[in-house]
């Protein structure tokens, strides 16, 4: 394959050399992650941000876009001027005054039909002054509805929807068929260039995602037609390497080399002088060099090396006492799934880091896993919220994408004052060190 193949990606920048705009499309060739081969669409497209003076982006009126999929994906974006309207055109080249315009401005977001310019909704305002926030646009010809949200692109995060075609409307064949037609015309999206493009994905958003990964062997109907689980088929390769690592039946904690691993831990924690406990203890100003929290700590137990694939090391038992808990963070845009080995712990998501509300919360028990990937479920705190135990612990994998070619090595995270500080995933102890360390001590308790 070579970079006129990727002729079909559409970006124009007015005012700007083609030589950016060239090297802009060549890296959109290096870092797209194709989801079929056969076909050669890619899954999603994801955009560096454009390095323009302030006099260059005065002379730059709208840029442009091409869908992977005609009538249907999500546009995620920054913006540089949340203050000022911004004006996003849904449109073909072919019918460029076909179509739709969707404005944001500080006092509302409205939907208007392009062609005739007939307001289809509005409602409150989605721009937002928060540090960090992101939007979405996603459009979806097959389900009728446009929407934009805050952050991540998930329906838990959605501000605004428009049902181009009601249920009752959809039996009508005909109505039907004109409706999609329509939709399906769309080829690209013209954005101001204050916009940031973050990312194109190929699918809609159209459901809430479930947190919980099950094995295909395990999964029911009734599991799918609930959208409680995400089977393992639907994680991405990365995760589904991460996922078959760490998900055997017998990478467990207490095994027959010494069985009563868990309880050490739990006498390391809970006794004075002990590593753990002292450990523990050390680390209260982690997070915050003045103002020492001992709750806010837990124990990052590394198994291997730093393979350059991944934010640390990435394979990290994580050790949580009672009524610990991280700060909201996120995760370099990785790769991860988590799995719990022992007690349970509590994983609220939010947004985006700064978001002022989480979107959604769960506890996961014993041999749960939980999944992230680069757009989803980056943002997060988890809380052992058994005050009285037992502690928990997890085993953490990350890995950065094959085609992730600028490797962010640090978590962010908000410090006390919404700073957000960058925390470098270090280790407290190697594995097999750590367990000869606990058996150590359990014998001379």
């Amino acid at each position: 394959m070579t970079k006129n193949d990727c002729s079909w990606i559409c970006i124009t920048n007015q005012g700007s050399s083609s030589v950016f705009i060239d090297n802009i499309i060549f890296t959109l060739f290096n870092i797209m992650s194709y989801a079929n081969k056969t076909n050669n669409k890619p899954k999603e497209l994801v955009f560096p941000h454009p390095q323009v003076s302030a006099n260059q982006r005065e002379g730059i009126k709208t840029k442009e876009i091409t869908l992977i999929v005609q009538g249907q994906g999500v546009f995620l974006f920054a913006d540089g001027k949340a203050s000022e309207p911004a004006e996003l055109i849904f449109n073909s080249p072919e019918k460029a005054k076909s179509g739709l315009r969707l404005l944001l401005t500080p006092s509302g977001t409205q939907l208007y039909d392009l062609e005739t310019e007939k307001l289809l909704a509005e409602t409150a305002s989605v721009l937002t002054i928060q540090e960090g926030a992101y939007y979405w646009a996603s459009l979806d010809s097959h389900n009728f509805n446009f929407r934009v949200g805050l952050g991540e692109a998930r329906k838990e995060t959605m501000a605004f929807e428009y049902e181009f075609l009601t249920k009752e409307e959809q039996k009508d064949e005909t109505l039907k068929k004109k409706t999609r037609d329509f939709l399906q015309e769309i080829k690209q999206i013209q954005y101001p260039s204050f916009l940031y493009p973050l990312r194109l994905l190929r699918d809609p958003v159209i459901s809430t995602l479930p947190l919980k990964v099950k094995a295909m062997d395990q999964l029911t109907m009734r599991d799918i037609a609930a959208n409680q689980y995400l089977p393992v088929a639907n994680l991405n390769p990365v995760s589904q390497k991460l996922y078959g690592n760490i998900a055997g039946s017998n990478f467990i904690l207490n095994d027959s080399d010494f069985p009563d691993f868990s309880d050490a831990i739990e006498y390391s924690i809970a006794t004075p002088g002990c590593w753990a406990h002292e450990k523990l203890k050390e680390k209260a100003t982690e997070f915050d060099k003045d103002h020492p929290n001992p709750h806010q700590v837990y124990l990052r137990i590394t198994l291997g090396e730093n393979g350059g694939e991944s934010p640390g090391v990435p394979y990290v038992l994580e050790i949580w006492p009672p009524d610990c808990y991280s700060p909201i963070h996120n995760h370099a845009n990785a790769n991860a799934v988590i799995r719990v080995l022992y007690g349970q712990i509590n994983v609220t998501l939010y947004p985006f880091l700064g978001a002022e509300k989480p979107m959604g919360n769960k506890t996961f028990e014993k041999d749960d896993i939980l999944w992230i990937s680069p757009t989803q479920n980056q943002t997060h705190k988890l809380h052992n919220t058994n005050a009285s135990g037992p502690t928990c612990i997890t085993i953490q994998c990350y890995m950065y994408d094959a085609e992730d070619t600028q490797h962010y090595n640090y978590f962010d995270y908000l410090e006390s004052g919404d700073n957000v500080g960058h925390f470098d995933p270090d280790s407290d102890m190697e594995f097999l060190e750590f367990k000869a360390k606990m058996k150590e001590e359990w014998a001379n308790r």
